[in-house]
């Protein structure tokens, strides 16, 4: 008997220890001088299955500045290695939201082929925004169409689709709009997980939007 009550009481103590979404978050990082933005790497299971798409800015204004110089009007691969933490204290109405962190700054992938970069070490990352916070259903889904998040409030934009089906894929493309141009998401025909052209997006943000090309695209982690 006392073994048994040790041993609920390691287990329960465990579980309270290490919450559902406590983990490493690695996130895309793009953007420039209008803004910058972090889409978290999603899976559909804890826990990493939330999408969340932030606006962030760096806690030292040099470095911030330098930042979006390096990242201004390119689409090459920039990620975010965070420190761990809770992903869901991310939530607004979080009973203790988290709203800041900090992270390597990393050209390429974190995970992969990246390198972080030299200046930054453990940058001080400050959420300004939650612009996206969607926890992720790990059933089959099916959905007809792709459904794109707008994101950026000047001519710089950027387009996140979202994650709303399984199998999915993760898709951020960089584009710039004419003056006064909607915020409406986009929403066009899919065709399975293969990434949308850019002639469909074109279609629907008008003709004078200029597309420059994508950021990132995956479908590894949302299978």
């Amino acid at each position: 008997m006392l073994r048994f009550l040790a041993l609920f009481l390691i287990t329960s103590s465990l579980a309270h220890a290490t919450p559902p979404t406590w983990g490493v978050h690695g996130m895309v990082l793009f953007g420039g001088k209008q803004g910058l933005y972090a889409s978290h790497l999603p899976m559909f299971h804890a826990p990493h299955d939330y999408q969340v798409v932030l606006q962030l800015r760096l806690a030292d204004p040099a470095l911030d500045a330098r930042l979006r110089r390096q990242l201004d009007g390119r689409t090459a691969l920039w990620t975010l290695a965070p420190e761990r933490f809770e992903l869901a204290r991310l939530l607004p109405a979080a009973p203790r939201p988290l709203r800041q962190f900090r992270a390597a700054v990393v050209r390429g992938h974190f995970e992969k082929d990246g390198k972080a970069e030299p200046g930054y070490g453990a940058a001080a990352v400050v959420v300004e925004r939650v612009l996206l916070m969607r926890q992720l259903s790990p059933a089959p889904a099916v959905n007809a169409s792709a459904r794109y998040l707008q994101v950026g409030d000047g001519t710089q934009r950027f387009l996140v689709k979202r994650i709303d089906r399984r199998p999915d894929f993760e898709h951020i493309v960089a584009w710039t709009s004419p003056g006064g141009a909607p915020h409406a998401d986009i929403v066009v025909a899919r065709s399975g997980v293969r990434e949308t052209p850019a002639g469909a997006l074109r279609t629907q943000l008008g003709q004078a939007a200029r597309l420059r090309g994508t950021v990132y695209f995956s479908t590894e982690d949302v299978r």
